[in-house]
This record gives structure tokens, C-alpha cells and sequence, in this order.
């Protein structure tokens, strides 16, 4: 085929391998000298003299920057589906993509300048470049030289910072009057935080992270009584505002279980001015209109500490797996909290109006009723109690 045609020019860039790179002397095979950032978690790997990628952590070696770069992707986002390898995966801390940029100048120069996202290589999928990739910057990084074999591409002017999951989520469009318009505020990643900084608003929403996306297990366990979660998601079905409260339980050091006993809901005002944005809706909030079923989501989680070598960080937060204890029957404290709640609610502006619509074919009552059931134990002797409290919600709203 002709070089100089258009077919021929895109065989040829599909033809640039790590190992032509190598055998051209714009790389040279050295440990550590490769690198991938990916939402907060750096990987590193030695390139092999034969244009192998091995990773250090493991041990494992990969043929393609592609195939490297998806494994480690997928550890953190199951999800993902291509790792986009030459524009992810850094050599001394730039992008390959940019070393096979200069080999085509070097060797094709009179050839039209190739898309980034066209110089994919042999055996690798065409991918666009993801705006994850770039690594967060830190205070004092010194910055990467580039490389001595051509001039670096012009680059934008300012780096992309990690972007949310989740997208500004719009008003509540429940019937009128129903529920509460509020400003979106979406929640950040933690890569985007950086260190502490006094100006940051103390309510910024922060996504939790897994332990499996940062190759940890969980160092402890934690198991939640079904009467600590009754009184809980009660608590909260009863306003449009945010509820706090402590809970409390047994730590045992041997096992490193936790173990939750008591809720005390706390029967006061946080005095916020604002509304509750439609993320701490969903976050905290059991009428949360993304969730399609009666039951609340309650999501426990546990800041961990930052690491040691970099103390002025933020704690990560991190999503805390649970066992759940089935109680027998409910305690006369539980029973006098959620009577104490309802006369401390009653009459309130944010009193959810529990004998209205909440649904099509369901009232705010039912969606409380529906909830609380897989955490109501099951002797029934209580349930007269409950049709009690239940009766002085709809007299209070």
C-alpha cells in the first residue's frame, strides 16, 4: 500500500507499539518509569525492554498500555469498559500519546498531524481520552520536563479537574405543594479536594468510596439492631429538614466488631437557612423520589483518617458494609422516642402532611408504614403501639 495515502498514513500510526518506541530510542525500558492516575489511585509499572508493561503491585505483565490500563481501571470502576491506554498511561509522567505524536513527526513530517484520538495502535480500540486522567495536582509538585525528542504538543491551557458522578439533580416535580424546590448541590469526589483549606464550605457533599475501589478490606465490622434502624428512619420520615442523633453500642477489640444498640434522636433545630438541596435528599432523605420503593436507603459510612505522609488531607469517606440484627420485639425506649419525636414535630412548618399523596395510590403514611415494616420485629403485640403513634402523626400534620 502507499505510504503517503491516506489508508496507508493510518496504518501506519495503528503500527506504533511500545516496542517501536523503544527500538527508536524514544523510550528506554526502566522500572517505575510508567504511571496511571484514575480517580485518585495511582498504579506504576516498569516497562520491559521487549515493550511489556509489568505492574508493581502484582507483579502481572500486560502487552499493550491498553490492556494495563483497563485491568487497573476496572479494580476501581468495575464499569469501565476500555482503559483509552495511550492517552492514559504516563512515561516519566507524560502521556504516550504524545511520545507517538513525535514519532510521526520524526517519521512521517510532511504528513498531516493525526487526531489524539486517532493514534490508537495495533491491536488497541480507538478511544477517546477521559477527563479523569489527569492527575490532581499537589502544592510543591515539581512539573514534569518534556520529552527531549520533540517539541510537546500544545496543551489547554488549564488542567481538567475530576468531575462528579452525579449530575445536578433537578427540583422535585412531585404534585404542588408537595414537596420543597430546592437548589441542586452536587456532591465531589474526594481526588478533588486536595488539602484543607479554611475557605472550603464545611457543607460540601463528598461521594463515599469503597473499600474494594482502593484495594483495601474493611478493618472492622459493624452490625446494626433492626430497633436502631426503625427509630432512625422514622425520625426521618417525619420532616422535610435534616434530623441528627447519636447512636450507641459495644466495641469489641478482639473481634473489631462494632456493634449498634441505641439510636437518641436529637429534638432540635440545625438552623439552617437554606432548604435541603435535592442531593441531601436523596442522601439522607426517605422520600427521596429516585428511590422507587416504600423502604429507605440507609447508607453508613466511616471518615478514614488521612494517610500519615500527607496529614493535612481530608479523611476519605468510605462506604461501610453492615450486618443487620433482627430484634424480637420493641423496647419501651424506642416506643417513647418515636412518641417524644411526634409531639416535638407537631405543628412544624417542615411536619411532613402524612395523610396526603405521595404517590399515585399511596399516602405519605403508607410510604412511613411500608419502610419501617422490614424493621418492626415480629411480635405482633407492639402493633396497636405503633397504630397509636401512627394516629397522632396524622392528628399532628
Amino acid at each position: 500500500k502507499a505510504a503517503g495515502g491516506t489508508r496507508g498514513a493510518l496504518l501506519t500510526r495503528r503500527g506504533i507499539t511500545l516496542r517501536v518506541l523503544l527500538r527508536d530510542g524514544l523510550l528506554e525500558p526502566a522500572r517505575g518509569v510508567l504511571s496511571i492516575y484514575y480517580l485518585g489511585k495511582k498504579f506504576v509499572g516498569d516497562l520491559g525492554a521487549d515493550g511489556t508493561i509489568t505492574w508493581q503491585e502484582t507483579g502481572q505483565v500486560f502487552n499493550s498500555p491498553s490492556a494495563w490500563a483497563t485491568h487497573c481501571k476496572r479494580l476501581v470502576n468495575p464499569a469501565k469498559k476500555s482503559g483509552c491506554g495511550w492517552a492514559s498511561v504516563r512515561y516519566k509522567g507524560q502521556k504516550l500519546d504524545q511520545y507517538k505524536a513525535a514519532w510521526l513527526r520524526q517519521h512521517q513530517p510532511n504528513a498531516a498531524p493525526p487526531a489524539e484520538e486517532s493514534l490508537a495502535s495495533e491491536g488497541e480500540e480507538e478511544e477517546m481520552p477521559e477527563e479523569e486522567e489527569e492527575e490532581v495536582p499537589r502544592e510543591g509538585r515539581v512539573p514534569v520536563p518534556e520529552p527531549a525528542v520533540a517539541k510537546k504538543p500544545e496543551e489547554k491551557s488549564k488542567k481538567q479537574q475530576c468531575k462528579s458522578l452525579v449530575e445536578p439533580a433537578g427540583t422535585d416535580h412531585g404534585p404542588p405543594g408537595k414537596r420543597l424546590e430546592s437548589k441542586p448541590r452536587v456532591p465531589v469526589r474526594y481526588c478533588t479536594l486536595g488539602t484543607r483549606d479554611s475557605a472550603r464550605n464545611p457543607q460540601t457533599l463528598v461521594e463515599v468510596t469503597t473499600f474494594a475501589a482502593i484495594n483495601k478490606f474493611q478493618p472492622f465490622n459493624v452490625a446494626i439492631s433492626s430497633n436502631v434502624l426503625l427509630l432512625l428512619d422514622f425520625h426521618s420520615h417525619l420532616t422535610r429538614s435534616e434530623v441528627v442523633g447519636y447512636l450507641g453500642g459495644r466495641w469489641d477489640t478482639n473481634t473489631q466488631l462494632l456493634t449498634v444498640l441505641r439510636a437518641f434522636p436529637c429534638r432540635t433545630r440545625l438552623g439552617d437557612a437554606e432548604a435541603a438541596s435535592a442531593v441531601e435528599e436523596e442522601v439522607k432523605g426517605p422520600y427521596y423520589p429516585g428511590n422507587p420503593g416504600l423502604e429507605s436507603k440507609i447508607a453508613p459510612f466511616w471518615v478514614m483518617p488521612p494517610p500519615e505522609q500527607r496529614p493535612n488531607d481530608y479523611g476519605i469517606p468510605m462506604e461501610v458494609e453492615v450486618a443487620y440484627i433482627q430484634d424480637g420485639f420493641l423496647t419501651n425506649d424506642v416506643l417513647q422516642e418515636m412518641t417524644l419525636l411526634v409531639e416535638f414535630y407537631k405543628g412544624a412548618p417542615d411536619l411532613v402532611k402524612f395523610q396526603e399523596l405521595w404517590s399515585q395510590d399511596q399516602t405519605y403514611l403508607d410510604k412511613l408504614k411500608g419502610s419501617l415494616a422490614s424493621r418492626t420485629p415480629k411480635d405482633q403485640s407492639f402493633t396497636h403501639i405503633l397504630e397509636q403513634i401512627y394516629s397522632l402523626l396524622k392528628l399532628s400534620s
